[in-house]
């Protein structure tokens, strides 16, 4: 009897400490308030507090269109729709981790803009506008990634070229979500300061920002993932999925990144077995790469864009004349 008791107390424990890893982890609360203009904590971002809150406002000052779609699993899904000309190619943008999509693209969403590309920004699962209470580090989140191209496609055709791009989590989503069967207009893939891994980045956060050992705390996070938040942290990651892909990638991260290690977004590039880019910025922290060198940052992507344009152009000529053989 005794025993059992003991037991009890233990299994009582286990799911007492892996609730709290995932309220602490992956929950996000129905009631959330976003706040765009809330930044990071840092002196790295301190010092371009100034250029950052100028690019939100102007974001925030631009007209949109309001969207909502269900996820494959009936998610409410929400995004802004900038509208820049007629025929354009889109780029959809996804944002970070507990993070705000107008934060996190105040830049990259103006390079977009003025590159001439219309832009779907939308607010991940279970934050923003977006339904659900789970943050699960791309592992749904790239599902949403395939919702979201194919409502493109029945709003704009599917001939209009598509960009997926990314910052952070929203990054490593667009990279897990590369192994899927996207349409052939998905073009190309832009990954600013991605993660290797859910599961890499979990160990890494607790290893060196809370000081926590992680073969200690990982099976109660793992667990916590799977009991309350029904999915598995293994299940995916951008290694795994670029490895698997044909889309063109582009990698691009902040060499003095402090939350996101340089090297996970060079274990990508080596796993990557497809057309594939990395450039990385000296003295740039977690997402500010564009900020710290807008020209190098603008031209860089705007080179992978025109050259995924051009080769879409291409394969859909030779396709044009391998029907008329």
């Amino acid at each position: 009897m005794v025993w059992l008791l003991c037991f009890a107390g233990f299994l009582l424990i286990v799911l007492l400490i892996a609730g709290f890893s995932y309220r602490t982890a992956f929950y996000s609360s129905a009631h959330r308030k976003e706040d765009h203009y809330a930044l990071p904590q840092g002196e790295q971002y301190e010092k371009e507090r100034q250029r950052m809150l100028s690019l939100i406002r102007e974001m925030d000052g631009i007209p949109f269109e309001p969207i909502s779609i269900s996820a494959y699993d009936g998610t409410r899904l929400f995004a802004r729709y900038y509208h820049v000309r007629d025929g354009a190619p889109l780029q959809i943008q996804f944002h970070g981790y507990r993070g705000t999509a107008l934060r996190d693209f105040c830049g990259g969403n103006k390079l977009a803009r003025e590159s001439g590309q219309n832009t779907l920004v939308v607010d991940q699962r279970a934050l923003g506008g977006s339904g659900g209470t789970t943050i699960t580090f791309g592992i749904r989140e790239r599902m949403d990634c395939l919702s979201w191209v194919k409502y493109a496609n029945q709003r704009f055709g599917p001939d209009t070229p598509i960009f997926l791009s990314g910052v952070s989590m929203g990054a490593a989503t667009v990279l897990m979500a590369s192994e899927l069967e996207f349409p052939a207009n998905l073009i190309g893939i832009i990954a600013d300061c991605p993660y290797s891994s859910p599961e890499a980045i979990i160990r890494k956060v607790c290893r060196e920002d809370m000081h926590l050992p992680p073969a200690l705390v990982m099976p109660f996070i793992r667990l916590g993932a799977r009991l309350f938040g029904h999915f598995d942290l293994k299940e995916s990651s951008a290694v795994q999925a670029v490895a698997n892909t044909n889309i063109p990638i582009m990698l691009l991260h902040g060499e003095d990144d402090r939350f996101v290690p340089c090297d996970m977004s060079r274990d990508i590039f080596d796993a990557c077995t497809g057309d594939k880019t990395r450039i990385t910025f000296p003295s740039a922290g977690h997402g500010l790469s564009y900020i710290v060198d807008t020209e190098r940052y603008s031209e860089a992507v705007s080179r992978f864009v025109d050259q995924c344009l051009q080769n879409s152009r291409s394969d859909l000529k030779q396709s044009l004349e391998a029907h008329k053989c």
